[in-house]
Order: structure tokens, then C-alpha cells, then sequence
């Protein structure tokens, strides 16, 4: 299994093809051999769960049998080509599963796999999850106090934040210089732990996901820089 996170930023003038993407790009997607998970999603301004969207940044996460299913992807589809044509620049991160737990969609999209706990280089974390409506206050106001402190923690690379659905639907995708810092930040970092234990006692979501990930190439710029050097 392979997994890739596409980014890519649209000139101004291009924005409505940006969200006519989003309608549009899931039926090549649909018939893409060797896809077996996909999102569009959409992006926030400052690297988290964030309120304020990016109009000219938008992401796709794909699942992919193989990495040369991929790679053909890449080449080949019609997909790659429209992004080529409209956007003005593109990073693509591709990982291996390190570990999954929960859902997204009612669906395993990472399976199950092992980690390999002799592996210490960079890792990247997915936090995934579906807001309760009941919730979408207390969520939103919580977000600045994590987003700030992730940004000043220990071995933090970069981050992006998407989602499917404003407000609702929402994701972080970080990238870490180790396994050691995410826990870190994850169990004793101060403000996140309050806020993780916020989330269960309070049940802000309906349906969430946190999976691992190992880097294997990162390549392209967002705004003028690759964020990761592999």
C-alpha cells in the first residue's frame, strides 16, 4: 500500500476551476486503476483545522495498491494533466503506513498495519474527523490553542490543513522529525493534551482517525518551498 497527499495552488484568476475541480475530478478518479481510496479536499490558510479556507490551495489524499500505480498517475491521467495546465505549483508527499486507528467514511482506508518500532526517522500524522454539529462551537475555539502550540513544538517540520466539508469535515496532515516528538506533543505537550482530552469527554466528534505515516519522497514547492527535505 502507498499513500500520497497532492497539493497544489491555482493563480487567483483560475479559482473557479479550482471548484469546478471539485466536481468534476472524482469521475477519472473513480475509473483510476490501482486507486483504492481517494478525497478531494479543500485547505485552510495556516497549516491546521482552520475557519479561514485557502481558495487557491487544494489537496487530493490517495490510497494506492502500489507505488507504480501512482506513478502511472502521475504520467498518465487526465487528473495530473489538469493540475499541470491550471496550477502554478504542486508538492506531492508519498508515504508507507506506519500504524492507523479509526475511520473515515466507515472505512479502514490504511488497514491495519504493523509499525516497525525500530524505525526513528521523520514521521507524518493524519488527524481526521467528522465535527458533531453540537460541537462545532466548542471545536472552533479550541483550534488556535493547538495550532499555536504545535507550530513551536519540538522537531514540528510543517503542516497542512484539509478537509472534505467547511467547518464539518476537517484534517491536519503534519510532518515530524521523529516518532519521539510526536508523542511528545501528542501525550505531554501542556495545551494539546487538555484539548485531546476535551474531545473524548465532551464527544466533539461523530467519527474521527489517526494514522502514521513514513515518508519515502517529498517533491514540488508550496509557495516557492519544498517543506521537507528527504
Amino acid at each position: 500500500m502507498f499513500v500520497s497527499l497532492t497539493i497544489v495552488r491555482y493563480p487567483k484568476y483560475f479559482i473557479p476551476f479550482a471548484f469546478l475541480s471539485m466536481a468534476i475530478l472524482h469521475l477519472p478518479l473513480f475509473f483510476t486503476r490501482g486507486l483504492s481510496f481517494w478525497k478531494l479536499l479543500g485547505c485552510g490558510k495556516n497549516g491546521t483545522f482552520d475557519i479561514q479556507p485557502d481558495f487557491q490551495q487544494w489537496g487530493m489524499l490517495g490510497v494506492w495498491n502500489q507505488q507504480s500505480d501512482f506513478e502511472k498517475f502521475q504520467e498518465n491521467s487526465w487528473v495530473s494533466k489538469w493540475w499541470s495546465f491550471f496550477c502554478h505549483e504542486k508538492w506531492i508527499i508519498g508515504c508507507i503506513p506506519y500504524e492507523s486507528h479509526g475511520k473515515w467514511d466507515k472505512k479502514e482506508p490504511f488497514g491495519k498495519p504493523i509499525p516497525d518500532r525500530n524505525y526513528s526517522g521523520p514521521i507524518a500524522v493524519l488527524t481526521r474527523a467528522t465535527i458533531s454539529w453540537s460541537k462545532l462551537k466548542s471545536f472552533w475555539s479550541n483550534v488556535p490553542i493547538v495550532s499555536a502550540s504545535m507550530n513551536q513544538a519540538q522537531g514540528f517540520i510543517t503542516s497542512v490543513g484539509i478537509g472534505e466539508v467547511p467547518f464539518i469535515r476537517q484534517a491536519t496532515f503534519s510532518v515530524w522529525d521523529s516518532l519521539d516528538d510526536v508523542k511528545q506533543f501528542a501525550y505531554k505537550q501542556r495545551e494539546h493534551a487538555q484539548i485531546v482530552k476535551k474531545t473524548h469527554n465532551e464527544k466533539w466528534y461523530s467519527e474521527e482517525l489517526f494514522a502514521r505515516f513514513i515518508p519515502v519522497f517529498s517533491t514540488g514547492t508550496i509557495k516557492g518551498v519544498n517543506p521537507i527535505i528527504i
